[in-house]
């Protein structure tokens, strides 16, 4: 059993190393997986006329669930596929278009491998698990995130503000002690 806790704070470290290396990472959005599963998911249903609208609006409601997810840490732990699994799963929990413990029996049996079905299952609920606990950033968050990120790219940045911060202090403690020495008495 994977402990979530570990996954987390190891992320932050692999983010470190490959930010000290130069390295850039690639986030493959799952958009195009869910419009692949809702295909999949028609073939599999053989779809009539209310199905597919269910399907369709599972479909469009899967994308925007799908924003959710790419404000925490699954774009860079799980794939792709994945992900869309697991937002049609959230959603089909309300929605109920179609039996998806059914259809995930399904493309594992294609698969041919026996531990398939609980690993996914597991990766689905560990992806639920990182989405519920998602907070949606104020824009005061996203302000100080942007400032955290614009001296990652360019670390000199840090140094010119520590030497503005120390001008203006000086100026301050200055401005101090020439308004007291000239204050009437």
């Amino acid at each position: 059993m994977r402990c979530l806790f570990f996954r987390h704070a190891s992320s932050y470290l692999v983010f470190i190393l490959v930010l000290s290396l130069g390295f850039d990472l690639i986030v493959y959005s799952p958009y195009r997986s869910i419009d692949g599963f809702a295909d999949d998911i028609e073939n599999f249903l053989q779809a009539k006329d209310d199905s597919l609208r269910r399907l369709k609006d599972l479909q469009e409601a899967a994308k925007l669930e799908i924003d959710k997810n790419m404000l925490t840490d699954a774009p860079l732990l799980f794939p792709p596929g994945q992900l869309a699994l697991a937002a049609l799963r959230r959603l089909n929990k309300e929605l109920k278009a179609f039996d998806f413990d059914r259809y995930v029996k399904s493309v594992c049996s294609r698969l041919r491998n026996t531990h398939a079905e609980a690993e996914l299952v597991n990766f689905l609920n560990d992806i639920d698990v990182m989405v519920k606990d998602a907070k949606i950033p104020v824009a005061k968050d996203m302000r100080h995130i942007d400032r955290k990120l614009k001296h990652c790219r360019n670390p000199g940045l840090h140094d010119e503000n520590k030497k503005r911060e120390k001008k203006s202090k000086h100026k301050s403690k200055r401005s101090f002690s020439e308004m007291q020495s000239s204050a009437p008495a």
